[in-house]
């Protein structure tokens, strides 16, 4: 396992920071990996957009936001962020360049049983506690791993709730596309570089955010996402407060010979 440390460079951190609206550095305490992860779940959302505009170019380059400061740099310009692992990478990167003791961690969204890890996440140590940071998930607060006790993050619109069975830590959220909660079991506490890497370029090949847009982001008390062409809102009541019809073909205008030939 390589022991490189991995920063941002002063100015591209400071700049980061601005956008986040924090006025100061973050120490590397509880108190202000609270104050940096609420503001990255407000200001940096998951989505593909890049990785949509990669692959239908079929861009053999290294995927967009697999390096960290390509993803900042990207998303201080557009606003956008990125998929599971280039995001994650991206907040594990910040996290080191301010201090913080925080490893890349590896998990399985189980969309399906019996499948291999196909998720990357952030964790951040504090003595022999460790602590959930997601950016995929964007649940606002640190989530605690507790090996005795269910711990979560309460909270209608992202709450997640964490428990232990089989000797894994398994997480339970809402995505948008699954509203009824989808399980992640946390696979691994620690992965390399080179392991995001890899599993970020092996989703090349076929990922769910591959093919359609999906976005999510905290606004206010709510959680927004787009997926499946549909606007999503979860509200801080827990429920459903927007979702779009599935889009229907544009009819030609009533006065056009096309329509008035129409049955």
């Amino acid at each position: 396992m390589s022991c490189k440390t991995e920063e941002l460079s002063i100015d591209l951190l400071e700049r980061v920071l601005m956008r986040l609206g924090l006025s100061d550095r973050p120490a590397p305490t509880f108190d202000g990996l609270q104050t940096l992860y609420a503001a990255w779940c407000r200001k940096v959302p998951f989505d593909n957009v890049r990785k949509l505009i990669h692959i239908h170019n079929h861009d053999p380059d290294p995927l967009p936001g697999d390096d960290a400061t390509d993803f900042f740099e990207a998303w201080l310009t557009y606003g956008t962020g990125g998929t599971c692992w280039a995001g994650n990478g991206a907040l594990y990167t910040l996290l080191t360049s301010l201090g913080f003791h925080a490893s890349r961690g590896m998990g399985t969204m189980l969309v399906a049983p019996h499948i291999p890890p196909n998720h990357g996440t952030v964790l951040v140590a504090y003595d022999e506690t460790h602590y959930i940071v997601d950016a995929s998930m964007l649940h606002s607060e640190p989530l605690h791993l507790d090996t005795d006790t269910p711990t979560a993050v309460t909270h209608p619109a992202w709450g997640v709730q964490c428990s232990t069975r089989d000797g894994y830590w398994y997480i339970r959220w809402h995505p948008a596309h699954m509203l009824d909660g989808l399980d992640c079991r946390l696979d691994h506490l620690r992965v390399t570089r080179e392991t995001f890497r890899e599993r970020h370029e092996q989703t090349r090949l076929w990922s769910p955010f591959n093919y359609e847009l999906y976005a999510r982001l905290i606004c206010g008390e709510a959680v927004v996402s787009t997926t499946g062409g549909q606007r999503v809102e979860l509200n801080g009541t827990g429920g459903v407060v927007q979702r779009l019809p599935l889009d229907t073909p544009t009819p030609p205008p009533p006065w056009s010979r096309t329509a008035r030939r129409a049955p």
